[in-house]
């Protein structure tokens, strides 16, 4: 009897350690949601900025669609997608406005808050964070 549940456990226990195993070999954009899953971030991305005094004006005079789509491409590129970003490079996009840190700040927490909103976990937004932080240097010029 006991070595029977003790079977049962050890099955159980490699059933969930398999299951932690290979969830970990799926990529960072499909942990997202894929396409439809970066696209709803970006839009509630859009929402969050249009809401935030502190950078809303910033984007008065963008093609916002253009922002829209080739935010969604820069995301599913460095997210391990099937697409290649062909925007112009980070620092092409953002010379000459001269950004500050409280403003990049503020757009890192409106996309933290977007992809709360689309129920992205904690983990999952930490990685594409780290994978968007070198671009600091092309946004934030010091």
């Amino acid at each position: 009897m006991k070595l029977r549940n003790i079977c049962v456990a050890a099955v159980l226990s490699f059933s969930v350690i398999g299951c932690t195993l290979s969830s970990q070999n799926i990529s960072l954009y499909d942990r997202l949601g894929g396409e439809s899953g970066v696209d709803a971030i970006v839009y509630q991305l859009l929402v969050n900025i249009s809401q935030d005094p502190r950078v809303f004006e910033r984007f008065n005079g963008v093609d916002i669609e253009k922002f829209r789509a080739g935010f969604a491409q820069y995301i599913c590129s460095v997210s391990g997608g099937d697409c290649e970003y062909q925007g112009d490079n980070m620092q092409q996009v953002h010379a000459g406005h001269d950004y500050t840190d409280t403003e990049f700040n503020a757009i890192v927490g409106n996309l933290i808050q977007a992809m709360e909103h689309e129920g992205v976990p904690t983990r999952t937004q930490n990685a594409l964070l780290r994978r968007l932080a070198p671009s600091y240097k092309d946004v934030v010029y010091q």
